[in-house]
């Protein structure tokens, strides 16, 4: 969909598709991005913006406008999946050249509208402020490239933050977004039951982990069920793995999980439910006379992942203003329904207020219908040319008028314009 269609931007869509399809035959996994880098160097060199790597594989730029003002950053993922791309009518000129791995979550179209963006500026200089982009390496891995671009110090001077996601849970060149919590916090717990090995004839002198695996997972979800709401969070399992033959108890189970939540509270009470199940099974398994001979046990390691995305209120509401006011035609959902989903997008919004944008691509028509993650993902390319110019539009808006986004006046930078980046390739 072409937000206003004109020559030079039916030239600006062709380009941006281009790029993104260039992305999705490359793609590369989680801090592995470098071929990727350096197509973002070379194509950010050709338009004559300022960059420099960060986080090992990622890279930063700026481009700044003619008068002092705020800075807003605008991001893109950059990596891809670990999965092998299937074939389709749609794909045939673009589907992925390297085994095994595939832009299966958007991070290509990402990518190509933080160009476009990048485009807009860099021949519209007329702005006050500065406009950072973030190519980040490694969102689908905890704890995601992020934590590495705010640490190296990425986000210096920004003053907000917006980002983008392309996904198939609403129609095609529609968006969405919430005030407040919008995407779910990731844990990772892993569990290994101790029991006593043995072979299967003799029970009574074993001590059988994959019954006490199996009781934990049993007590642990009703319990969980007792205490909490279900729209509050999701417990899942995606690996049990214990026994290497069929006559013997192991001495061993491992069960690897994970669980997603909105808030601390709930986050908490599953941590506690999780070690309160095991030491329920662990008791009750103990055998009378050998309750200090160390079996049964467990050990329990939790990661805590992603923090919850939390988009700014203010922002997130001047936001939609400024969208019903330029693209009256657009699609808004300002209050779509929280997703289970997780970003580590949420560790730039705890440092500085911002937005995080659901993009949609859903378009039956064309068949575009596979969930993200699938072996079949594609998108509805339409779309890119609608996200770089809501990315230039609210980013623009915002650098005029900043007071309508920050909670408090006078805290966005004004200094002269800073020392240009050095640009490493």
């Amino acid at each position: 969909m072409l937000l206003r269609e004109n020559s030079s931007t039916e030239a600006l869509e062709a380009w941006i598709i281009q790029l993104r399809r260039e992305f999705h035959r490359y793609p590369e996994l989680s801090f592995e991005e470098y071929e990727t880098q350096k197509k973002i160097l070379k194509i950010l060199g050709e338009l004559g913006v300022e960059a420099r790597k960060i986080a090992d594989t990622g890279v930063l730029a700026s481009i700044r406008g003619t008068l002092p003002g705020p800075c807003i950053a605008l991001r893109s993922d950059t990596d891809g999946l670990q999965v092998q791309e299937e074939l389709t009518e749609r794909n045939t000129n673009y589907i992925s050249r390297n085994d095994g791995i595939m832009h299966a979550c958007g991070h290509d179209g990402h990518m190509a509208m933080l160009f476009g963006a990048a485009r807009l500026f860099q021949e519209n200089r007329n702005f006050p402020g500065e406009v950072r982009l973030i190519f980040q390496p490694a969102e689908e891995i905890p704890p995601g490239g992020s934590e590495r671009v705010i640490a190296e110090g990425g986000l210096e001077g920004v003053d907000a933050i917006m980002g983008m996601h392309i996904f198939t849970n609403h129609e095609s060149g529609s968006v969405g977004f919430r005030p407040g919590p919008f995407m779910a916090s990731t844990n990772r717990f892993e569990v290994i039951v101790k029991g006593k090995g043995g072979h299967i004839s003799k029970p009574e002198s074993c001590i059988d982990p994959v019954r006490m695996a199996t009781d934990f997972l049993s007590n642990l979800y009703p319990a969980l069920k007792k205490q909490l709401e279900p729209d509050r969070y999701i417990v899942g399992v995606g690996r049990i793995r214990g026994g290497a033959q069929f006559n013997r108890v192991p001495d061993t189970v491992e069960i690897l999980g994970s669980y997603r939540t909105f808030d601390r509270e709930t986050t908490d009470i599953i941590d506690r439910t999780i070690k309160e199940c095991l030491d329920e099974v662990v008791k009750r398994y103990v055998k009378p006379g050998e309750e200090f001979s160390g079996f049964p046990d467990y050990e329990l390691d939790i990661l805590h992942g992603y923090p919850v995305l939390v988009n700014n209120p203010k922002f997130t509401s001047a936001v939609n203003s400024k969208l019903q006011e330029s693209f009256p035609e657009l699609t808004v959902y300002p209050e779509l329904e929280k997703t289970f989903a997780a970003e580590d997008f949420a560790s730039y919004l705890q440092k500085v207020p911002g937005i995080f944008i659901s993009l949609g691509t859903l378009n039956k028509e064309k068949k575009i219908v596979e969930i993200n993650h699938s072996c079949k993902f594609d998108i509805d390319e339409e779309i890119l040319v609608t996200g770089t110019e809501i990315f230039y539009t609210l980013s623009l808006d915002f650098l005029k008028n900043p007071e309508k986004y920050l909670n408090s006046q006078g805290c966005f930078n004004t200094e002269p314009l800073r020392k240009s980046l050095k640009i490493d390739r």
